[in-house]
């Protein structure tokens, strides 16, 4: 073996050291990059991407049956908007108990009814102040139907990773839509958030918020996208600035 062909090769001992090196590397790019999108992720953006719109998918998949079987009471059981009932032993006592209810033709998480199935909100998209789904009727969206109110099922206190995905897929891109206004609800005001709280809890007690109250609306001039179907809004004003998902289940 010449000197000059010595010099081209590598000893043994180099090309571990050189191994070594190469996975040393990686792992501090790894690491710089998962900082980089620690920094740059939305506040409460704490699942990665990829769960994120899957998890945005479900919200907006169960909120699609929940409308689905509201309509269903409608116009298969021929049920009127006053009668919907959400009733559930897994939810909020407010609505109702469903065992006592001798005609659940009219629940929707009932078999005879709207036969949707209740569900707790998927892992991860909310903040520490995470809640079950909400039924009101106290908000009039930005041209939905007329200028009553309409009936909406809400996910409150929301991340803002989540807000920003579901309104890029309804193509809400532009703006932040906001519910503007720091009145909490009180008596016959639904105040001025769409997350009205135990005030406003559709049952047979409280209703929609028309005459002789006025319902909540959101700011028109923050959507990109109209009719306001569903969406993401942020409550501006209120403590700590939340942010809600909603759907429609009937406009009015």
């Amino acid at each position: 073996m010449t000197s000059k062909q010595t010099s081209y090769e590598t000893r043994p001992g180099e090309r571990g050291n050189l191994l070594f090196m190469i996975l040393i590397a990686v792992v501090l790019i790894g690491a710089l990059t998962a900082a980089i999108q620690s920094t740059s992720s939305p506040k409460g953006a704490h699942i990665d991407r990829e769960t994120l719109i899957i998890r945005a998918s479900e919200v907006q998949r169960y909120a699609s049956e929940l409308e689905r079987a509201v309509l269903f009471i409608l116009q298969q059981n021929g049920k009127s908007e006053s009668d919907i009932r959400f009733s559930h032993p897994d939810a909020h006592t407010d609505y109702g108990d469903l065992s006592a209810d001798i005609d659940p033709t009219d629940q929707v998480f009932h078999r005879l009814g709207g036969a949707a199935k209740y569900r707790a909100p998927p892992d991860g998209i909310q903040t520490a102040t995470a809640g079950a789904w909400e039924f009101y009727a106290g908000t009039h969206l930005p041209e939905v139907g007329s200028t009553r109110a309409d009936l909406i099922a809400v996910l409150p206190n929301v991340t803002q990773g989540l807000c920003i995905k579901i309104n890029d897929i309804n193509e809400q891109n532009t703006d932040q839509p906001e519910d503007t206004g720091a009145t909490a609800a009180a008596g016959i005001s639904p105040g001025d958030c769409l997350h009205i709280g135990a005030l406003g809890r559709f049952d047979g007690a409280q209703q929609f918020y028309d005459t002789p109250s006025t319902p909540n609306t959101v700011d028109d001039t923050t959507y990109t996208t109209m009719p306001g179907t569903q969406g993401c809004v942020q409550c501006v004003d209120m403590a700590g600035s939340p942010y809600h998902f909603y759907h429609v289940l009937l406009a009015r």
